[in-house]
């Protein structure tokens, strides 16, 4: 028994299929599903990547307006409290009559108001040798300020006005959470009141940065001032302005700029939290108190390394100090046994290379009534004593 078809010719009228036809038509069926679907998948990629596009530039936009508009929000809080100083002084014509005419402008803010008073802090150097100030408010009044102190280290000054015209004054902010890179806002009166309330917009560029300053013009510098670098336009006019953060709170007084053709951007503002307690004693006594040992002094380098052997008989391992030119009657070096041409170059330990040093270590480290150990050298000899701090009379 065998299979169906077993030893069975083909039947030749039986029809054979086409084994191409699918394929061919799955080709087809391919193409046709191609050409509709690519230039779909391609409008939908355009259309997402358009959206992203679109997306992230309205984002941009948007911090870009997030940024403008913090900055016109800050400046309508802070502008009415930043003030116009003019110094008036008295001149004689040819006839001897006195007048009284500008001698300098400058900028101020409004920090502090009671129930009479309205109290301005500005730069010394702005005020200095006035014999009159004035100071112009945001609205154009104009109203006369005392000056109730003024500092040259500090190169601060505090003005009282009437209050009754001042409505505003301006939040203390602190520096020491000051970072560099941060934003910040300078406002103030560039080239005179014609200009006033000028803002300008910059970073923190640099903090702690020290300055030398000649105040006697002698070509030396007679202290360090410690600041704030900033890249915001600082200019003639500016000084006393307001140095401002993006929560619309005072961080600076702005005090100077470095005025070279080859140097552009680097301003320097004193930090609020340096200039606050100075601010108060200035408000409350009119002086900076600040310890004194009573006498003349003068750095080691203003004289010729010759006289260091000859004249003060110095050893070779003295590489700087000051030197003793007087001394006043009943002071604290002259009790403390300090004569002339001693040579002092170490204060409780640390070692003074010039005044600066000296000065640094007194104002900013040592208060009135401390004991401060001296060393120095007198014909040679090394030598301590001890002082207490007084206070100048």
């Amino acid at each position: 028994m065998g299979y169906y078809n077993e030893h069975y010719p083909p039947n030749p009228h039986r029809k054979r299929r086409n084994s191409w036809l699918p394929l061919f038509l799955g080709v087809v069926i391919g193409v046709l599903v191609m050409a509709i679907a690519v230039p779909r998948v391609k409008e939908m990629g355009t259309a997402i990547n358009s959206d992203v596009t679109n997306q992230k530039s309205a984002e941009e936009q948007l911090v870009s307006l997030d940024i403008s508009t913090r900055i016109t929000e800050v400046v309508e809080v802070v502008s009415p409290t930043v003030v116009g100083i003019t110094n008036l002084q008295h001149r004689g014509d040819f006839f001897e009559q006195q007048q009284e005419s500008e001698a300098g402008t400058g900028s101020g803010v409004i920090y502090k108001k009671d129930s009479r008073y309205a109290y301005v802090v500005t730069n010394h150097h702005v005020i200095e040798g006035a014999d009159d100030i004035e100071v112009l408010l945001n609205d154009d009044t104009v109203l006369e300020a005392e000056l109730l102190g003024n500092d040259l280290f500090s190169d601060l000054a505090v003005l009282r006005i009437d209050g009754e015209k001042v409505d505003r004054t301006i939040e203390m902010g602190s520096t020491e959470s000051l970072k560099v890179g941060e934003p910040v806002i300078a406002i103030g009166n560039p080239l005179g009141h014609m200009f006033s309330g000028s803002v300008t917009q910059g970073i923190v560029s640099g903090l702690q940065r020290t300055i030398p300053q000649d105040y006697n013009l002698d070509g030396r510098a007679d202290w360090q001032a410690e600041v704030i670098q900033t890249d915001a336009a600082i200019n003639p006019g500016n000084s006393g302005g307001a140095l401002i953060n993006m929560d619309a709170q005072l961080i600076g007084i702005n005090s100077m700029k470095i005025n070279e053709e080859a140097v552009e951007g680097i301003g320097f503002s004193i930090p609020i939290d340096t200039a606050r307690p100075i601010i108060d004693e200035l408000e409350k006594t009119g002086q900076v108190r600040r310890p004194y040992l009573g006498v003349e002094i003068y750095s080691l380098d203003e004289i010729p390394r010759l006289e260091w052997a000859e004249t003060l008989n110095l050893p070779n391992d003295v590489n700087g100090g000051v030197y003793v030119w007087s001394i006043e009657e009943r002071s604290p070096a002259a009790l403390a046994g300090l004569d002339r041409l001693d040579v002092i170059t170490h204060l409780d330990g640390k070692e003074i290379m010039n005044m600066i040093d000296l000065r640094k270590i007194l104002y900013q480290e040592k208060e009135i009534g401390d004991e401060i150990e001296i060393t120095y050298y007198r014909d040679g000899e090394r030598k301590n004593t001890t002082l207490v701090l007084d206070v100048q009379r």
